[in-house]
């Protein structure tokens, strides 16, 4: 629950396609929120003051696994190798660092879909209001989203399980630049193959917020620009929103459709099966979808499937 003593500062919805990339200072607490539950987050940042100081999932990954959850850091790249911010609260506990973002090229590779939404793009599209190029996308966290390794050694998405209103509550542990987005992974396990807006809400941090931080190492070995041989890489690092800057995401508004499936009363009855189980869907139109994209994964997707068999 929301401490009372928090102060609101910004509250948005980001639909599916989009993303926001959101100025947080150091101790203001950024909750992501679902809306209608089950959709993937992207999430990227970096030092608001150094845009070569960004999240990485390598070293995020070797410290806290693929799976980090309440207590643990979202840490920058080498050299720096600092945490930038803390994650204080998961009321779903399934996140992924294992995963890169999506992209065009994969939506054209495995499903011959040569348009489509994709983190990548919708990532590039956000941080661009602060100057920054696609070239400076880098490799996202995933929140929500379910992975896992099998007995084989190969990944695999499982099935989305957060609800609405599960959340997850970041702490900027610097001055920061956040960029979540709404996962463009819709014929993915994903965010069980449908696309749901995302809430966002910016939060004044209070004592309590960085009680539930724990001690963090300072080391020799966490470089700054200071023990660099070069020491700029370019002339101004700092970030700053550009005032007339207006969003042009790719693949929207999105087109939703109806479309009328006629099942025989054999099939009406294996959909209702699989409803009964609980796991794929409330009504009978989620199964339905459900089932079809994981055979047609399983029949027409070029390279590995990554898909979970149950």
């Amino acid at each position: 629950m929301t401490s009372p003593q928090r102060k609101t500062l910004q509250e948005l919805t980001i639909e599916p396609g989009t993303g926001k990339a959101l100025e947080l200072r150091r101790g203001q607490v950024l909750r992501i929120e679902q809306t209608s539950g089950r959709q993937c987050a992207d999430f990227n940042c970096f030092n608001l003051h150094d845009y070569k100081e960004f999240f990485h999932t390598g070293r995020t990954r070797h410290l806290h696994g693929l799976h980090p959850t309440k207590g643990d850091f979202l840490w920058s790249a080498p050299p720096r190798e600092r945490p930038m911010m803390a994650i204080i609260e998961d009321t779903v506990g399934t996140n992924d660092v294992l995963y890169p973002r999506c992209s065009a090229f994969l939506f054209e590779y495995h499903y011959g879909l040569p348009v489509h939404t994709n983190c990548h793009d919708i990532q590039a599209e956000a941080q661009r209001e602060f100057g920054l190029t696609p070239d400076d996308v880098h490799d996202s966290f995933n929140f929500f989203m379910h992975t896992g390794v099998d007995s084989g050694g190969r990944p695999f998405i499982a099935k989305n399980t957060a609800k609405q209103g599960d959340y997850v509550e970041l702490l900027a542990l610097m001055d920061v630049l956040a960029v979540p987005n709404v996962c463009g992974a819709d014929v993915m396990m994903t965010s069980d193959f449908e696309l749901k807006p995302l809430k966002l809400t910016v939060f004044e941090g209070t004592d309590a917020d960085w009680s539930r931080v724990s001690e963090f190492p300072r080391l020799k070995n966490q470089r700054s620009p200071a023990d660099f041989k070069v020491k700029n890489i370019k002339a101004d690092r700092e970030l700053y929103r550009d005032p007339v800057y207006r969003p042009e995401f790719t693949n929207v508004p999105l087109v939703i459709s109806e479309l009328e499936v006629t099942l025989s009363a054999e099939e009406l009855g294996w959909v209702r099966q699989l409803k009964a189980t609980g796991k794929y869907g409330e009504t009978d139109a989620e199964v339905l979808r459900y089932a079809f994209f994981t055979w047609w994964i399983g029949q027409f997707m070029q390279g590995p499937k990554h898909a979970s068999s149950t």
